[in-house]
């Protein structure tokens, strides 16, 4: 038989369970590495990534406002733990690489296509999450707390450096990876395990999924910071069953011309 063919047999390209963690191993090595040189990167320019996730605070505050720190170690702390959840965002291209590299080391040939179209469109909507929280939901959630505090508890609000660090940290990064929902959609779709039939009938379960999913990653937040990841990770669900759909009429088109 001609080699070039049998590549081409499905039954030829899967791997075993030993390559496969073969596999994962040397994705995770690579991915550490890129991480860890972000990370070394980020803690030089720590004092500029602290001014950068301060402006919700400062929008919501005041100018004159500023950060406190009480305990004698939690500004270290702080300091190290933004420039991780930085250092994840600025390597997020190089993980997401070696993420669905990963994936598409067992997937067959006509898989393996989507993979290439999935890397740079999971970095553009994890870095967009990370800053949508940042420029639009933080500074209104800041806000909406700070009223609170202030009208229905009648305290000042007076924010330390490490609760709003750890606060904005986290959010980040849930946003980040709640914007992956439409990929994971689409990818889930074309792999076939899941028809856009099948997706617009999960609706209900979908609304209902994302309220708990979002007030779980958002505990101890207001009902803004639960609504503001729930209604986007359900429009973004649904964008993902409008790719699915549109991809499936391209096919349609192709196969009748």
């Amino acid at each position: 038989m001609d080699k070039s063919k049998k590549s081409l047999d499905p039954h030829e390209c899967t791997m075993s369970l030993g390559d496969h963690l073969d596999e994962l191993r040397a994705r995770l090595i690579l991915a550490l590495l890129g991480l860890g040189a972000a990370l070394i990167l980020c803690i030089s320019l720590g004092k500029i990534i602290i001014k950068f996730i301060e402006m919700p605070y400062i929008m919501a505050m005041g100018q004159q406002a500023r950060l406190q720190s009480i305990a004698p170690a939690a500004g270290f702390i702080s300091y190290m733990q933004i420039a991780m959840i930085a250092g994840v965002v600025v390597s997020s291209p190089w993980i997401f690489y070696q993420l669905w590299q990963f994936i598409a080391a067992g997937l067959y040939p006509n898989e393996k296509r989507y993979v290439y179209y999935a890397i740079p469109f999971s970095t553009g909507l994890f870095i967009t999450g990370s800053l949508f929280f940042i420029f639009v939901i933080a500074p209104v959630t800041l806000r909406v707390l700070v009223a609170f505090n202030k009208n229905v508890l009648g305290v000042d609000s007076n924010f330390t450096f490490d609760s709003y660090v750890s606060f904005v940290a986290v959010m980040m990064l849930v946003f980040g990876l709640a914007f992956q929902t439409p990929i994971a959609i689409f990818f889930l779709h074309k792999t076939g395990l899941l028809s856009v039939a099948t997706l617009k009938r999960s609706r209900r379960y979908v609304i209902l999924g994302t309220v708990i999913v979002s007030a779980a990653a958002t505990p101890g937040a207001d009902l803004f910071s639960l609504f503001a990841l729930a209604i986007p990770i359900y429009l973004l669900f649904e964008f993902g069953i409008l790719l699915s759909w549109l991809s499936d009429r391209k096919k349609v088109a192709t196969v009748s011309n």
